[in-house]
Order: structure tokens, then sequence, then C-alpha cells
């Protein structure tokens, strides 16, 4: 009898693991429609390109390289991963299938490059992009990820991020930035006086959908890192986590609303899209112990800041078309700072110190990583191929072709 309910609980947890990570791998679908209704028409091939490809990259190398950086044969507290063999194998106590753990890690690697599609849309060769893709799904994210998940020094140190708002988002932003950095701006969004020209994207129901179906695959992103289901105790927890997890993002597309509306008088659909977005993210680095309403507050905090981040980067000159580094960089620093108000567990000098190794890791090595790909094969698109549309140049298909569009708009 014992052996029979030990077994049970080992098919659930492993079919709740593959559930979840069904829902994650979903996100890339999610990124892909908002990045689509984001950019203008003649991108949105190249967009919905890169999105595929980076997702089966990911996939590959981590499977390949990445899992085992991250996971296996690791010692505990460590800095540098161990390089073990693939996969490893399945310990006789396990509670859940060993290849159900990997597929679910492995689309969060994928969430985390997607992240950077967004940000460098409209105007990066899509040849660099793939490139950078291979580094940082099979090696940058990775390394960092040991430190906390796999067993690292941040773990040791007491760094809690439940589920990736700096492990994933925060490296996502990290690694996004440093490229937009050195890709510079889309022709014509700014002026020599810094004056700022607005560039709609192209599908504003597209943008929605997508934002729908990151807010649905996110309940199997923090509801998976739970881990556990199949006892009393875990479900509990797992009903609090898609609890609050639905509450951050409400919250976050209401406050993101409400202060369009304070400063503008509209109802900015993009900023309430990326509020919903923001919400989710700050959620993330602990969604299992606040309570509902202190969801709530993390999300309409969220929400709230990631208006003005955006706002924040246009000034600065940093452009990024789907506000990817706002949501997922600066929103997912807020959650991890908020965490210890409602896990004893965490301080806010560790949090802090997590924060900064993770973040300054990738953006440094990011920022190498392009630096390389700009001086070798170039990472920007020519000024004609970025008027007539990316469409053209890298895939020779336009996503709209009954629709007759003048190139340069």
């Amino acid at each position: 009898m014992e052996n029979t309910i030990i077994e049970l609980q080992f098919s659930l947890n492993t079919f709740y693991f593959l559930i979840s990570g069904v829902l994650v791998m979903w996100m890339a679908a999610g990124f892909a429609m908002l990045e689509a209704g984001l950019v203008r028409s003649k991108n949105t091939t190249e967009i919905l390109t890169k999105n595929i490809a980076l997702y089966a990259i990911a996939c590959t190398m981590y499977l390949l390289i990445g899992y085992n950086i991250m996971y296996v044969d690791n010692v505990e507290g460590g800095f540098v991963p161990n390089f073990g063999a693939l996969i490893g194998t399945q310990a006789t106590d396990a509670d859940h299938a060993l290849e159900s753990d990997f597929f679910f890690q492995v689309v969060f690697v994928a969430t985390a490059m997607s992240i950077v599609s967004g940000a460098v849309a409209e105007r990066m060769k899509l040849w660099a992009f793939l490139a950078f893709c291979v580094v940082l799904t099979g090696l940058l994210y990775p390394i960092e990820g040991y430190w906390t998940w796999g067993g690292g020094f941040l773990s040791e140190l007491g760094f809690v991020d439940f589920a990736g708002s700096a492990i994933v988002h925060g490296a996502g932003a990290a690694a996004a930035l440093a490229g937009v950095l050195l890709l510079g701006a889309r022709k014509g969004k700014y002026g020599k006086n810094g004056e700022i020209y607005p560039i709609p994207g192209s599908n504003m129901p597209l943008a929605t959908l997508g934002t729908f179906i990151l807010w649905m695959g996110w309940f199997g992103f923090n509801g998976g890192s739970q881990l556990f289901l199949a006892d009393k105790e875990n479900a509990v927890a797992v009903s609090q986590i898609l609890l609050n997890t639905n509450a951050a993002a409400a919250t976050g597309a209401v406050a993101a609303l409400l202060v369009c509306k304070f400063m503008w008088g509209k109802a900015d659909l993009t900023m309430i899209l990326n509020g919903a977005l923001a919400g989710l993210v700050t959620i993330t680095a602990e969604p299992a112990s606040p309570t509902p309403m202190l969801a709530c507050i993390l999300g309409s905090l969220g929400g709230a800041l990631v208006v003005f981040s955006i706002i924040a980067l246009d000034k600065a000159k940093i452009d990024d078309p789907v506000g990817a580094i706002s949501v997922h960089g600066v929103c997912g620093a807020l959650g991890v700072m908020m965490v210890p108000f409602s896990n004893n567990d965490a301080t806010f000098i560790n949090q802090a110190i997590g924060l900064v190794c993770i973040l300054g890791f990738v953006f440094i090595t990011s920022y190498l990583v392009w630096a390389v790909l700009k001086a070798t094969m170039g990472i920007r698109v020519g000024e004609e191929e970025e008027l007539s549309g990316m469409d053209q140049h890298d895939c020779g298909i336009d996503a709209y072709p009954e629709f007759v569009t003048v190139r340069g708009q």
C-alpha cells in the first residue's frame, strides 16, 4: 500500500511538472504574438521567425550543454559549475521523473531569450541575434542559474528568487539592454533636439492576445516552480501561488490604466498590457508567501512603475519597441527586493547582492558577446534594409501580403 501511494505521488508530481512545462512553452506563442503586434507590419514575419528559431535553439542548447552546467554534478555553494554529464541519472528516492524536471527547466531558458527578441526588434540582423541566442541559452543563463537554483553560492547566501524575477526575467532584460546600447535606436525614433517620436505597432489585437497567452502561461511558470503537488501542503501552496499570480497581473493592469489616465487622460493599451506583465514579473520572485492583499500591492507597484520606466528609457534614448527592459528588468528587480516583506528567510542585503551578481554578470558578458558580433558579422542591418523592412531583407515574405504597404512607414 505504501509503495502504491509513493508511486502515485511520483506520477502526480511528474504529470504536474509536464503540464506546467507545457503552459510555459505556450508563453513562446505569447511573446511571438505580443512582439508581432507591437512592431510595424514590415517587420512582422522577421519577429515571428526569431521567436520560433530562438525557441528551437534554446531547447537544443539547453539539452546539449545548458542543463548540465546548471544542475548536473555541481558542488553546493560554488561559483563555477562542474560541467557534468548529460542530464545525469534518476535518483532512487526522487519525487518526480528527472526528464520532467528537464522539460520544465528548458522552457524557462527560452523565456529569457524571448525577452531579448522584443527589445532589439526592427533593426538587428537575424543571424547575429541567433548567434547570441546560442551563447545565452547554452552558457550564460545556465551559469547564473546554477548560482541559485543549482545550489551555487547565491543559494548558500540565502538569495530568494522563487520562479525567476531575476534569474529569468532580469537576466533576459540585462542581455537585451547590452544589445540595445550597442545597437542604437531605430531610424526616426528620436530627433536631434531630444524629440521622441512614437512608432506605433501594427496590430493591437495580436498584442492583446499575446498578453493573455503570457498571463495564462504564467500559471505554469509560477505554479510549477513549487515543484510538487501530490500532498495537501503542496496543493494548498500551488493554489495560493496561482491566486497571487492572477491578482498581481490584474492589479498591475489596473495600476497602469490609472497612471495613464492621470498623466495623459487616455487609456494607453500598450501601457496597460505592459502593466499586466509587470505585475506578473514582480510577483514571480515570491508568489507563495504573500497574502492576496500584498500580492495586489506588489502588482500595483509593478504596473505603475513600468509606465514611468518606459518613459525614462525613452528620454534616455534607449529604444525598446515592446518595453521588455522595463517590464522584465526594472520590475524584476522590484520583485526581488520586495521578497523580504513576505518571506522571513530573505534579507534586503542578500537580495541586493544576488540581484547585482545576476544582472551584472549577464550584462557584462552579454555586452562582450554583442561587441564581438558587432566587430565580426555586424549586428545592425543597413539603412536601406531597415527602411524597406526586415521581412523582405531577412525572410522574403510579407506577413500581410494582401495589404498594400508603403515601405518605410
